[in-house]
C-alpha cells in the first residue's frame, strides 16, 4: 500500500526529475528499492506514470519515468490531500504547544508565589 506521503513525494520527484533511477528515488524517499519498484509499477498500472527506455553513457539501458496527464491530475489531488493532512497536524501541534505554554505559565506563577512566600517567612 502506497501511503499519502510516499505517493506525494514520489510524484513530486518524478515530475521534477524523470531521469532518476529507482535507486536514486529510493535514497531520496528513504525507502527500499523494492518498495520504489512496487510503487512505480502500481503507478504505471494505474496509468499515472509512463516508463521509457533511454540510453545513457553510464548505464546502457535505463528508464525515465514521466507523469501522464492523469498523473499530473493525481499529483494535484494528492498535493491537496497532503496539504490538508499537514495543516491538520499543524493545528493539533499548535494547540498542544499552546496548552503546554499555558501550563508552564501557571507553574511559573505558582512557583513564583511559593518562592515569595518562603522568602517572606
Amino acid at each position: 500500500m502506497l501511503d499519502e506521503q510516499t505517493r506525494y513525494r514520489l510524484l513530486k520527484l518524478l515530475e521534477a526529475n524523470p531521469e532518476l533511477s529507482q535507486r536514486q528515488l529510493a535514497q531520496a524517499l528513504g525507502i527500499s528499492v523494492g518498495k520504489v519498484n512496487f510503487c512505480l509499477n502500481a503507478l504505471i498500472e494505474r496509468g499515472l506514470v509512463k516508463a521509457r527506455n533511454f540510453r545513457n553513457s553510464r548505464n546502457k539501458l535505463a528508464y525515465m519515468y514521466f507523469l501522464t496527464p492523469a498523473g499530473f491530475e493525481e499529483k494535484a489531488r494528492v498535493s491537496l490531500r497532503y496539504l490538508k493532512q499537514k495543516l491538520q497536524e499543524y493545528e493539533t501541534l499548535r494547540s498542544e504547544i499552546e496548552e503546554l505554554q499555558n501550563e508552564a505559565r501557571r507553574m511559573n506563577v505558582q512557583t513564583g508565589e511559593v518562592l515569595q512566600e518562603e522568602a517572606g517567612q
